[in-house]
């Protein structure tokens, strides 16, 4: 069947609602990804701090995400080791009158005999297998997402270690978590060929996370990145979490607030997931032919407007530590502030925070 994203018509495998067909994948609930990369890839472009003309989909399948960033004016190559989604992705550019470079080839081959200015990576699973060819390969900025949340989080425990080389944890903060994991995972990589990639624009929605990172050459802009490398040590009794930079982990020996044991993760990263300024110029770029423009807006001021705190606080899963009610987030934020702390929303949940103030300082600042 054919369907309208953006400003393009392509075809996809079977009904829209069914996901994957005859081995050719199109998730139609990813059309939010989709709108942001488009608005993401228009703000880069126009921020002139990188190349910004060739784009490689390096995982086309149906090819939609190509067919649309060739719609707004980027020379786009897509490649897919399957001969029919080849196949339907050449429909695709043809049937729009738009010209692309459409490649019956494994992404890794594609990626270490080429380079583009922005490389997207948007497998069915993990990355991973693509990072050290996506690493060399982008010249500007780099897309990735990756929907094995749940090794991310640390829910699969080993395969979170093996995917990833690191320790995750499953936490009440596991989004975040996951988030944290790949993005340390993408900057390590991208290191040990002395590419510096620094997360400009990160999210995690529905069954995915998704990062945009700037990547620059040189060895000391690499390691730069890694005073931003580190470990968390969290209770799960009472929910205090520490952040602690470095690359050798130094965990506390019980939890300070309930003298519990404690669990570490780590290297994750532990600076910004985002550029606010940036983050702004990507909301510019979303356009009213976007399906989820309003929905994508919505969720990049809530990033925007995010702290920088490592991890976050499910307001609703304190209080019923407490048990307590909870009063009103709009209230409960202003609480904090009142008392000297920052506090923001976060797009993690809709009774989520970051705060500076630690669990114990929550409690006393809202507390009754």
């Amino acid at each position: 069947m054919r369907v309208e994203e953006g400003n393009v018509e392509v075809e996809v495998p079977g009904e829209a609602t069914d996901g994957i067909e005859a081995g050719v994948f199109y998730n139609p609930e990813m059309e939010l990804n989709r709108d942001i990369t488009i608005a993401t890839l228009r703000a880069y472009r126009d921020s002139g701090d990188g190349p910004a003309a060739s784009y490689l989909d390096a995982t086309a399948a149906s090819g939609i995400r190509g067919v649309r960033a060739a719609a707004d004016d980027w020379d786009v190559t897509t490649c897919d080791v399957d001969p029919d989604a080849v196949e339907l992705a050449e429909k695709n550019f043809t049937h729009n009158d738009l010209d692309g470079d459409v490649r019956h080839q494994d992404a890794n081959v594609c990626m270490h005999e080429q380079r583009f200015d922005v490389v997207d990576v948007d497998p069915f699973g993990t990355p991973i297998p693509f990072v050290d060819a996506a690493s060399r390969s982008a010249g500007g900025l780099l897309c990735v997402t990756a929907t094995d949340t749940a090794p991310l989080c640390g829910a699969h425990f080993m395969s979170g270690v093996r995917k990833y080389g690191t320790v995750p944890r499953n936490t009440e903060y596991h989004a975040e978590m996951g988030l944290r994991v790949l993005i340390s995972a993408l900057v390590r990589t991208a290191a040990k060929f002395d590419v510096a990639a620094r997360p400009v624009l990160s999210h995690v929605t529905d069954h995915y996370a998704r990062t945009y990172l700037r990547v620059t050459e040189g060895a000391k802009a690499a390691n730069d990145l890694f005073d931003d490398l580190g470990y968390l040590d969290h209770c799960q009794h009472c929910l205090f979490r520490r952040a602690e930079r470095g690359l050798i982990a130094d965990p506390m020996e019980a939890c300070p607030n309930c003298e519990r044991h404690l669990q570490t993760a780590g290297p994750l990263w532990l600076g910004p997931a985002h550029d606010a300024d940036f983050v702004w110029d990507v909301w510019k770029q979303v356009s009213s032919e976007m399906g989820t423009a309003s929905r994508a807006q919505n969720l990049l001021e809530t990033i925007s407007n995010e702290l920088h705190e490592p991890t976050h606080y499910d307001q609703h899963r304190l209080y019923k530590r407490w048990g307590e009610s909870a009063i009103g987030m709009d209230d409960f934020l202003d609480e904090l502030r009142d008392v000297g702390y920052e506090a923001s929303r976060t797009h993690f949940g809709g009774t989520t925070f970051k705060t500076t103030a630690d669990v114990a300082e929550i409690a006393d600042a809202v507390r009754e």
